[in-house]
């Protein structure tokens, strides 16, 4: 596979070089939509089991204090080995390790679906979350190395991010109505005939990308930084069960923050790193990192907010509150449509300065809610409109986190991009839910949720803010060159 290039050059002259084409051709579409169908799949996997927990517990006498492991052991693999098998995929082959990811998904998901016991289920589950560390940075390296830098691997990480937005809010949605119509057991169900629709066509359109000499895999730093993350998510986790001063939490948080530091320590010894220290202190790639982090933290924490609210406040259904993100979904399409066009135009960093800003407006709109459905009216178009922004600055950071970077090490970047949405999603619901502690002091009425929800909304904009003052102060700008049919 051809080394991706940085910003398409013009030269004048019979010798000047072929631009990369900007339209989609027949096989390109195949690959696209077989690694955008895997990546659907994976985001709905991802939210389809928050409805059912309760029916899960129920259905296989998991104790109160169990239950989270359902979720916990998922989000511990997921991200704690995102950066590893990313890794493993730029040196072993990524067609490899995303078909092998795959087929260990469609095994895990019909083990959970046939589970009789807490022990096979969560079982289920690690596997689960082991294989989207897997296929995630393999299927978006794949992606980033089939699609040159440019217009076209813009217009392919604008359709995966709005199709990942999309899918988790389909999976919250599909969660519910399975649950009631059918069982919870369809909820991994469901991810079996996509999964195998996948291992059936990919092999036969998608191109492997490898090195042509293997390096050695960096075993102490591998073993660092895998056990760091699984610590740092742990304590994440356990901070949004027990709260951020319970010793599970303190003792994750501070376990992962030193085997990190460890891990860098380590990198910068090694002849052959993980991760070399020049590719983290690229500014694209560290700031954008934290872009891609704030983003999936505000975002994500924001839906879990307005379910308080509706539920706690307003007294809806879990089902009732799920549909009503369905606008926030259809937000999220229309800005990963608008983004990549938007960013041909102008820059990766006005792109995500703007719909940094936008979010954060539609954020603030959200404060006057009240106890009366009729906010609803005013919640949905924010919804719907601060999604649109959400997903400018997601598929901003996906851009800014993969260019300027060869194809050997799309595996890496792509795995840091995953890696940052993970931990994202996973800190930012224990953080608004200790805000919403802290803010109703324990009381638990309609009244007293919607005052804690009204101030970690105020909060949520604070970051979203950050997010906008980061791409403004610490990314590099400048107008992208259009290619002249542009």
């Amino acid at each position: 596979m051809a080394t991706t290039s940085s910003v398409p050059q013009h030269t004048a002259g019979p010798t000047a070089p072929t631009v990369p084409p900007e339209r989609l051709t027949g096989s390109s579409k195949v690959v696209l939509a077989v690694l955008l169908v895997a990546q659907f799949m994976l985001a709905v996997d991802f939210s389809i089991l928050n409805v059912a927990l309760p029916a899960i517990g129920d259905g296989l006498d998991f104790s109160l204090a169990d239950l989270q492991w359902i979720a916990t052991a998922f989000a511990l693999c997921a991200a704690g080995f995102t950066l590893l098998l990313g890794r493993i995929g730029d040196l072993f082959g990524r067609k490899r390790t995303f078909l092998t990811g795959l087929g260990v998904l469609c095994l895990a998901s019909l083990a959970g679906g046939l589970a009789t016991s807490p022990e096979v289920l969560v079982a289920a589950r690690v596997a689960q979350g082991l294989a989207t560390a897997a296929v995630t940075p393999a299927g978006l390296s794949l992606l980033t190395t089939s699609f040159p830098e440019g217009p076209l691997r813009q217009k392919a990480l604008g359709l995966n991010g709005a199709l990942m937005s999309a899918g988790f809010t389909t999976g919250a949605i599909l969660g519910g109505l399975l649950t009631d119509l059918l069982s919870w057991r369809w909820a991994f169900f469901v991810n079996v005939p996509v999964a195998l629709t996948v291992l059936l066509v990919a092999p036969a359109v998608i191109r492997d990308s490898r090195p042509a000499r293997r390096p050695g895999l960096d075993l102490p730093g591998a073993l660092s930084v895998t056990l760091g993350l699984l610590g740092l998510v742990y304590g994440l986790t356990q901070a949004g069960q027990y709260g951020w001063t319970s010793a599970r939490a303190l003792t994750g948080l501070s376990a992962g923050a030193l085997l990190l530091v460890l891990f860098l320590l380590v990198e910068r010894r090694t002849a052959r790193p993980l991760v070399p220290l020049a590719v983290l202190t690229r500014r694209t790639v560290a700031w954008g990192n934290v872009l891609g982090l704030l983003a999936f933290a505000t975002e994500t924490s924001l839906v879990y907010l307005l379910t308080l609210y509706m539920q706690k406040t307003l007294g809806f259904s879990a089902l009732a509150a799920g549909v009503s993100f369905g606008l926030l979904g259809a937000g999220t399409v229309v800005g990963g449509t608008l983004a990549p066009r938007a960013i041909a135009r102008t820059s990766t960093r006005t792109v995500l300065v703007a719909g940094g800003l936008l979010q954060a407006v539609l954020t603030v709109a959200l404060l006057p809610l009240g106890a009366d459905p009729a906010w609803m009216g005013l919640l949905l178009p924010a919804t719907f409109l601060g999604g649109v922004g959400n997903m400018l600055v997601i598929v901003g950071f996906m851009v800014t986190a993969t260019s300027g970077l060869p194809d050997a090490e799309q595996g890496l970047a792509t795995g840091l991009a995953t890696m940052s949405q993970q931990i994202g999603i996973t800190m930012g619901t224990p953080v608004m839910s200790a805000v919403v502690t802290a803010a109703t002091a324990g009381v638990t009425t309609g009244a007293a949720v919607l005052h804690g929800v009204t101030v970690a909304i105020a909060v949520n904009t604070v970051l979203v803010l950050l997010g906008v003052l980061v791409a403004a102060v610490a990314l590099p700008g400048g107008r992208r060159r259009r290619h002249p049919s542009a």
